[in-house]
């Protein structure tokens, strides 16, 4: 795709936001006149996206908006998705990457609120709280103290441990909890947690399983029939990761047998796409089942967070090239420098681009002052600052080349 989408056309970038996006995003964009926002609450279709992104640069979303190749197609002159969440599976991020849109996320923002939920699921578990508060709903009062368990000694086993998976060890260890995980690669274990050989001896060992894994080829479907059958008799599974990790029909019929003694879930293979849709799944009815509507994340404190810091990174990025953080496209950041013209160029990582458009820019008489380049899945990106003097159709000189995908020129 060679395509110039310059943000310099005597008006502001626009901005849309969708999802009930924390206010402090719409906020700091709005701050100084420098954006266009318009907000909506709820999520959009493919076939209302195709028709709202005309003329978009930056589109926030959360967890229910589909960015698919046809979207991104749709809208030329979008420079980035903003995720204001933990992951991007909600994006294409192989067709963004194709076309140059950058997509941001906020892994980290609200693992704090995921792991105080998944401590707190565990002890209503272990209690059987959550049971005996649907009895009194009911009208029954059985007060009993059969099955009900402390959490301490116990031991919980991580399935994941990125960034909500040591804070929940933290969290259970204050709670005297044994804490074992297990991830794919090796990690440095915070605390007294204690990495195992592989998922079949997490399985075997634990009393509380929980799961804090992304989406991916490798997860989906990881706690099958035959992983539910190696835990302990008796335990305890918690999904507050992704709904594609656990078959629900095996968990089930897990839960039925008696096999395991209870789970909580928040989060679902299917989940409504707004409140006034019902939801529907096996599980529901079964008493030694916590049952919550993704809200790992979904705290005040969270959403404040993750507004901030996607909204940032999507200011950075328009207004001087800046990537850091970036999900899919190479990480560059450089001062922007008083009194220059900056050039922004992704392109194929092929040999001998960077000279080809130093060459350009040397054709136009003009003086290079700084520049930055990495390269990152066979794409590179260069962000440059040159004299102010330098040619606007530089630019195009520039995406004419074979190996540009989006140049974009930005006043210093």
């Amino acid at each position: 795709m060679k395509a110039q989408h310059p943000t310099e056309r005597g008006e502001a970038p626009a901005v849309l936001l969708l999802e009930n996006i924390h206010p402090v995003a719409a906020e700091g964009f709005r701050a100084g006149g420098a954006f266009r926002v318009e907000t909506m609450a709820g999520a959009l279709s493919e076939d209302e996206l195709v028709d709202k992104l005309g003329g978009v640069q930056l589109l926030g979303i959360r967890s229910k908006t589909r960015i698919t190749d046809r979207v991104l197609a749709a809208a030329p002159e979008l420079i980035a998705v903003g995720c204001f969440c933990i992951g991007t599976d909600q994006v294409d991020m192989n067709a963004a990457t194709r076309r140059g849109i950058a997509v941001f996320n906020a892994p980290f923002s609200n693992t704090r609120s995921v792991a105080e939920l998944t401590i707190a699921e565990v002890i209503m578990l272990a209690r059987r709280a959550a049971q005996r508060s649907m009895e009194l709903h009911l009208g029954r009062w059985q007060k009993s103290a059969v099955g009900c368990m402390e959490v301490r000694h116990k031991t919980i086993g991580i399935v994941g441990y990125g960034h909500i998976g040591p804070q929940v060890g933290l969290l259970a260890e204050a709670l005297g909890m044994e804490v074992v995980f297990h991830d794919i690669v090796r990690k440095l274990a915070l605390g007294n947690a204690r990495q195992v050989a592989n998922l079949d001896e997490l399985l075997a060992t634990a009393d509380f399983v929980t799961m804090h894994v992304p989406d991916t080829e490798l997860t989906r479907g990881m706690i099958g029939r035959a992983q539910l059958e190696r835990m302990r008799p008796g335990s305890y599974l918690l999904n507050l990761s992704r709904g594609s990790v656990v078959d629900i029909a095996a968990l089930g019929e897990a839960l039925r047998s008696g096999h395991l003694a209870g789970a909580a879930l928040d989060v679902f293979p299917e989940e409504p796409s707004s409140s006034r849709d019902p939801f529907q799944s096996e599980l529901c009815g079964l008493d030694n089942v916590i049952l919550t509507p993704h809200i790992g994340g979904s705290t005040e404190e969270a959403q404040r967070n993750i507004g901030l810091e996607v909204s940032e990174a999507l200011r950075d990025y328009a207004l001087s090239g800046i990537s850091t953080g970036c999900a899919n496209l190479p990480e560059v950041q450089m001062p922007k420098l008083a009194d220059s013209l900056r050039v922004l160029n992704i392109h194929k990582d092929v040999p001998g681009v960077l000279s080809r458009v130093n060459g350009l820019v040397a054709g136009m008489g003009v003086n290079i002052k700084a520049q930055s380049y990495h390269t990152r899945d066979g794409i590179g990106y260069l962000i440059m600052d040159a004299e102010r003097t330098l040619s606007r159709g530089i630019g195009a000189e520039i995406a004419a080349l074979d190996s540009s995908i989006r140049t974009r020129i930005l006043n210093g």
